[in-house]
């Protein structure tokens, strides 16, 4: 694989945990890569396999679901639920195609922006490896769209 790939990567990020997370490890100059991509939603269990998807369909070389703990959900179920939809959601994946590693779910509690950064990082050293997704991204030109 090419040593300059740099993956896209999207993060979805519960309000309540890691939210706070990546805010505070902004405010104390911790270094995210500006290839992540952050998406807050209010909770982790919002997270639906469309989400998911889409953000592979838009160009994304991983996704990450960024949680709750499941004893400290804000809304209680929304991190099981979170769990339930990614499991589907990666046997989804399997299925099409994609390794099982390019998606993965993480739990958080909105004081460990050090283990969040840390996680972040291994993950995209784990895309680094698998190189550019497999869903290669097309745009339309606008003739193809008056069709």
């Amino acid at each position: 694989m090419a040593k300059d790939f740099i993956p896209k990567i999207v993060a979805f990020c519960c309000n309540w945990s890691t939210s706070p997370v990546v805010n505070e490890a902004i405010a104390s100059d911790a270094q995210f890569p500006p290839n992540v991509k952050f998406v807050k939603l209010m909770c982790g269990g919002m997270v639906t396999p469309a989400f998911i998807l889409r953000a592979f369909e838009l160009g994304a070389d991983g996704v990450f679901v960024a949680t709750c703990r499941v004893e400290d959900c804000h809304y209680v179920t929304g991190a099981r639920r979170a769990v339930d939809v990614c499991d589907n959601t990666e046997k989804l994946i399997y299925m099409l195609g994609f390794e099982p590693g390019r998606f993965k779910l993480g739990w958080f509690s909105a004081l460990e922006h050090k283990v969040f950064e840390k996680a972040i990082n291994e993950f995209i050293g784990v895309i680094k490896k698998m190189g550019p997704s497999p869903i290669k991204v097309q745009r339309r030109t606008t003739a193809s769209r008056r069709r």
